[in-house]
Parts: C-alpha cells; structure tokens; sequence
C-alpha cells in the first residue's frame, strides 16, 4: 500500500469530519435519505477518490477540469473563465492560448 495514499485518505477523512460538525449550518435543509446516510450540502454522492496514476491521467484531468466552463455553455473558450488555472498553464507553456 502506498503510505503516502494512506496518509492523504486520512486527512481527507478528518477534514470532512471536521467541516460535517463545525462548517455546515445546523439549519440545512435535508432529505430522509440524505439524513439516513449522513451526508450533508457539500459532499457528492458518487464521489471517490483518484491517485493520478501517470502524467497522461494527470494532462487528462486537467483538460477536463479545463473544459468544464464550455461543456456547461458558460464561456466559449476556456480561456474565457477568468477563475481557471488555464490561465496560468498557458503562462507556462502548457497549453496554446487557443
């Protein structure tokens, strides 16, 4: 097992613990379903997690994370979000400005 997964697991388990009692409104509004499984507002119901496994998964990701404001008809171009990494890849040489 890789110690550093581990590690990351655990964090991640203790941050959402923590946010699940202090951070979230003890006024949100929740289903008998979601009561029943213990989520709350933020958390994804099919969320897992992924270890990037090589630097085409990682160049994959990012695109994808890239491209989300334009699937959803936000923007054109990604280089039309202004919040985007994107911006900064190009700075570096990453991606082509277009």
């Amino acid at each position: 097992m890789n110690l550093n997964h581990k590690v990351d697991t655990t964090i991640w388990r203790n941050t959402r613990w923590l946010l699940h009692l202090t951070a979230l409104p003890k006024t949100e509004r929740r289903s008998a379903v979601r009561i029943r499984r213990g989520e709350r507002g933020v958390w994804q119901r099919r969320y897992w997690e992924h270890l990037i496994r090589d630097e085409a998964d990682y160049r994959a990701h990012l695109d994808y994370i890239h491209y989300n404001p334009v699937k959803h008809g936000w923007v054109k171009q990604a280089k039309d979000w202004p919040y985007s990494t994107f911006h900064r890849w190009v700075e570096q040489g990453v991606y082509p400005l277009d």
